[in-house]
């Protein structure tokens, strides 16, 4: 069942870096509509420090002990808190901290806590790959790609979305992968 659905991950991820460069594509032939006396914005210095804040919701796991769906019988929610420290335009490093609140049959706690640190790779403009390893103090390990665009874009903001795709492994139970949304704001 695992092998099945990263065929059809890595088909969604194809699909989401074409549109993206389409999107690129057509922000680039469009034309520009500044007059001479403006003044050309200066360009960030590197290595250049951003942090970042939001909010994360699994959507549903795949494993070989089934499938089972976030909002279903429990609500699981993130709230990642990362800093990227940027070498390059198109290369950086990026650690991130996620606290996990599970609410179920009335009750909530965090239900985990996530180290996330890995490195970042502008594909176009607004469009980044993060690839991160990932440590959970639930026992868990493994890797998770994520692709993040940038949505609205302020003078010293920005709006973003991510799907990540967490690989896990370990602690006695069999290996899974999961299918997440994310949003919040780049500083």
């Amino acid at each position: 069942m695992l092998r099945r659905f990263t065929g059809k991950l890595l088909i969604t991820f194809c699909i989401l870096i074409t549109l993206a460069n389409v999107s690129h594509a057509q922000q680039q032939t469009q034309p520009a509509s500044a007059s001479a006396s403006t003044v050309a914005p200066l360009s960030p210095t590197y290595p250049r420090v951003a942090g970042y804040v939001g909010i994360l919701h699994p959507i549903v796991t795949f494993s070989d002990e089934g499938t089972t769906t976030n909002f279903d019988s429990y609500y699981v929610v993130g709230l990642p808190t990362g800093i990227n420290i940027w070498k390059s335009p198109k290369i950086g490093f990026s650690a991130e901290f996620v606290p996990l609140v599970r609410a179920e049959k009335g009750t909530s706690k965090m239900a985990n806590f996530l180290f996330h640190p890995g490195i970042l790779v502008t594909l176009a403009p607004g469009l980044t790959f993060a690839g991160r390893a990932a440590f959970e103090t639930a026992g868990r390990y493994g890797f998770t790609p994520v692709l993040n665009k940038i949505v609205k874009k302020n003078k010293n903001s920005g709006y973003f979305v991510a799907v990540p795709v967490p690989f896990r492994f370990g602690n006695g139970h069999p290996a899974s992968v999961t299918i997440g949304f994310q949003f919040g704001i780049t500083f």
